[in-house]
């Protein structure tokens, strides 16, 4: 009895989670619903919404969980239990959505409450935990992680949650939002195209050279200490001045607001990461590798291709992968320069005090941002992998 009751302490991570999970469901409310967008919505809790009794099936199967020894069968049931939590909060909430739609106005909003939120969010962490403990395989964490959204993508497709605030948004601002997920690419690419012509060969130079590195970096520092907002407004008035001095440049496109100083931006950001981690896997390729490829008789040229760079390529995709994350989310401040994309959105509903525009514009960000990071540590894992 005794070890029985010793058993959830060997799992004190499990044990906050699903506690915090549960006080999230019944503490706060699920939903919130307003007759209309501009009053503010009224708190649903766990016992006003229906069907809700159906979120007890995988709480308590969590719960139960605590008392199973540590083993990956254990893991993967935890793993499940949080993936159909997490289905049946999303699955929930577009069924309440269209229960009070039908049942009230057309106008009617249903939106998140602070309680899905956070128990949605804690059954993300829980599932990470789970998957943490069922592999150590990177690629498979990866896609594991992944998995977890086929579901709630399941339901966005099938139109179940088309009811709720968030996608009414949506349907009204269709081509809006389909222009602004365009041109965040386009920021995208835009910053990553110079970074990596830029930065690939500064690296390359300043890791054959060391006494370059302290003043390269410290360059490249003193620009990640300036704020985003003052950097995009440094580059307005140096941008109009050349704009007035040589009017072609009008003429291309570039002016003082706009893109050209958000992409100018972008790529100063981006150089440190990049340069930084291609200094860094060349400088960690053992000197033996190098030695023996010198003494079987290969060129400057064909040891960086045939040696160097299959062993520096992965840390150069890990750099890579911040400069695409860290771009995703500065693009969004660009929009204060009229450089478009999601941060339109999401400053539009800041001004108009829609919080649901502000998560139109936030969500693909952060779903960007996780699918760009998971690919390129997939992508540099199994390059790991190959090379073990």
């Amino acid at each position: 009895m005794s070890s029985l009751l010793l058993r959830p302490r060997q799992q004190p991570v499990l044990l906050v989670l699903i506690t915090l999970i549960t006080l999230a469901l019944f503490a706060f409310p699920l939903l919130s619903f307003a007759a209309n967008r501009l009053v503010s919505g009224q708190p649903l809790t766990f016992w006003q919404v229906t069907n809700s009794a159906l979120l007890l099936i995988p709480l308590l199967w969590l719960w139960q969980s605590l008392w199973w020894p540590p083993r990956r069968i254990h893991a993967i049931t935890v793993l499940l239990a949080a993936e159909l939590l997490l289905a049946l909060l999303i699955w929930l909430a577009g069924q309440q959505a269209t229960e009070l739609a039908n049942s009230g106005s057309p106008l009617a909003r249903t939106a998140f409450g602070s309680g899905l939120w956070c128990a949605a969010a804690l059954a993300l962490l829980l599932a990470a935990e789970a998957i943490r403990q069922i592999t150590r395989s990177t690629p498979w964490r990866i896609v594991l992680n992944l998995q977890i959204w086929l579901l709630p993508l399941a339901l966005l497709l099938s139109g179940h949650l088309d009811r709720l605030s968030l996608m009414k948004e949506y349907a009204n601002r269709t081509a809006v939002f389909d222009a602004a997920f365009t041109q965040h690419l386009w920021l995208l690419g835009g910053t990553l195209l110079p970074t990596v012509i830029i930065g690939l060969p500064l690296g390359l130079a300043i890791a054959r050279r060391p006494r370059w590195q302290n003043a390269a970096f410290s360059v490249l520092n003193l620009i990640q200490t300036v704020p985003s907002v003052a950097l995009f407004g440094l580059l307005i008035a140096p941008l109009a001045g050349l704009v007035a001095h040589f009017p072609v440049l009008a003429r291309w496109g570039i002016s003082g607001i706009g893109i050209a100083p958000a992409l100018i931006a972008l790529v100063l950001y981006a150089l440190l990461p990049l340069v930084r981690s291609v200094v860094a896997g060349l400088q960690q390729v053992p000197q033996e590798v190098r030695e023996t490829a010198r003494g079987m008789g290969m060129s400057a040229w064909q040891q960086f291709w045939h040696a160097e760079l299959p062993l520096a390529l992965p840390v150069w995709l890990s750099g890579l992968r911040v400069v695409v994350v860290q771009t995703v989310g500065l693009a969004v401040v660009a929009a204060l320069i009229g450089a478009g994309g999601f941060g339109a959105i999401v400053f539009q509903g800041l001004l108009s005090s829609a919080l649901d525009l502000v998560l139109l514009g936030v969500i693909p960000v952060v779903a960007l941002a996780v699918i760009f990071d998971a690919l390129l540590r997939l992508l540099s894992a199994l390059l790991e992998r190959r090379h073990d």
